[in-house]
């Protein structure tokens, strides 16, 4: 029997982690990318031990080990005199307890990373889909400049304004959260002449925003911070618009001075709007399935965004092993009963923003291996 078709719309790091961990199962898949091209956008992400050992499974893990800078702590501080709310351990401690290491990165840096390890000619850029018909035998594909696809299987990974979730479920925008978050990545050196110790990894709180801050690099020469902060509206045509460093200070008034050295230090900032949605009635239908922040978009505040998608991915490729690829409609039962309990705590808590800031057990979240864990069947698993 001749492999599926696996079409993935979408080649962000859960559709990436998609068509890698299909190939390790023995899938081939087709990435199909609006982008032009990718560029190092100015970002840095959380990356748990629970997406660790994903992977290592498609063997990236030392390439990770060797980029990302390695936090011995996650400290939550109090905003205005930098008392220690939470002091988490990571570093060797997560290693031994969660089974790998914990790291932060530039995002672009772990995407380049995934990117080159596609395959050559599995990932086609300048492919914005306009639309999709699932023709019960197979799914075509029609994009902007023209050209279309045929495909056994889609998979959207097409993030919060979701064409694969707008053909299955309508026309509706994702819900602005009343928060925005700004963004910036900075020469670390630009923060010798203030004189302090910075954290390695550390979220500064107040009872209505807060600002977090990392390394991104091994090298620890790239620091950056994302805040969360109040703003009663947005234009919703606008996916991110320039900041500035009066922004920042009037956001973050009274402020530590730590804090206040992080706004001086760097003068390039952007603001991005927290979107949401309600959890969705289904993550299929027919011959499409959804990931990560195309079935459920969630505030970035556990970190654990992009992890949701890469853990949908590894889930996905895991149950396409168990049941095969000719029963679509069973390997996406199974794989929504074995994600949508996890993935709607994480939303749940992200939406609420307590994550670690107190001493809290992370183990829920940095323990779990994707592979590993038991699966439970659809007829058993929460509506």
């Amino acid at each position: 029997m001749s492999k599926p078709r696996i079409a993935i719309v979408g080649a962000g790091l859960g559709g990436i982690a998609a068509a890698l961990l299909l190939r390790e199962e023995g899938f081939d898949a087709t990435l199909y990318e609006q982008a032009p091209a990718f560029s190092r956008l100015g970002a840095g992400i959380h990356v748990g031990p629970n997406v660790m050992k994903i992977m290592r499974r498609i063997g990236l893990e030392p390439a990770m080990e060797a980029m990302g800078s390695h936090p011995d702590y996650w400290y939550s501080r109090n905003w205005d005199d930098g008392a220690i709310l939470s002091q988490i351990p990571l570093g060797d401690f997560a290693r031994k307890a969660y089974g790998a290491s914990y790291l932060t990165v530039h995002r672009g840096d772990f995407h380049r990373l995934m990117v080159d390890a596609v395959p050559a000619g599995s990932l086609r850029y300048d492919k914005r889909l306009t639309a999709i018909a699932d023709r019960g035998k197979d799914v075509l594909l029609r994009f902007a400049d023209g050209s279309t696809a045929e495909a056994d299987i889609v998979i959207g990974a097409d993030g919060v304004n979701s064409v694969i979730r707008e053909h299955m479920l309508g026309t509706e925008l994702p819900r602005y959260t009343g928060w925005v978050a700004h963004r910036a990545v900075f020469p670390a050196s630009a923060l010798a002449k203030y004189g302090y110790s910075f954290d390695q990894c550390v979220k500064w709180w107040s009872e209505d925003r807060h600002m977090m801050v990392y390394y991104v690099t091994e090298q620890q020469d790239e620091y950056y911070y994302v805040t969360g902060v109040p703003q009663a509206e947005w234009d919703m045509s606008k996916a991110w618009v320039e900041s500035s460093q009066e922004e920042m200070r009037e956001a973050f008034a009274g402020y530590h001075p730590m804090v206040q050295s992080l706004i001086d230090a760097c003068s390039e900032i952007t603001k991005w709007p927290l979107l949401e949605r309600d959890p969705l009635p289904l993550w299929s239908r027919g011959r499409l399935v959804m990931l990560g922040d195309a079935c459920h978009p969630m505030k970035p505040h556990m970190a654990q965004g992009a992890a949701m998608a890469i853990e949908d991915a590894a889930m996905l490729a895991r149950c396409f092993k168990e049941v095969g690829t000719e029963d679509h409609e069973t390997a996406f039962a199974l794989y929504r009963a074995n994600r949508i309990d996890r993935a709607s705590r994480v939303q749940k808590v992200s939406h609420d923003n307590t994550w670690l800031r107190t001493n809290e057990d992370p183990a829920w979240v940095f323990g779990y291996d994707v592979f590993n864990v038991p699966l439970v069947e659809p007829t058993r698993a929460a509506a």
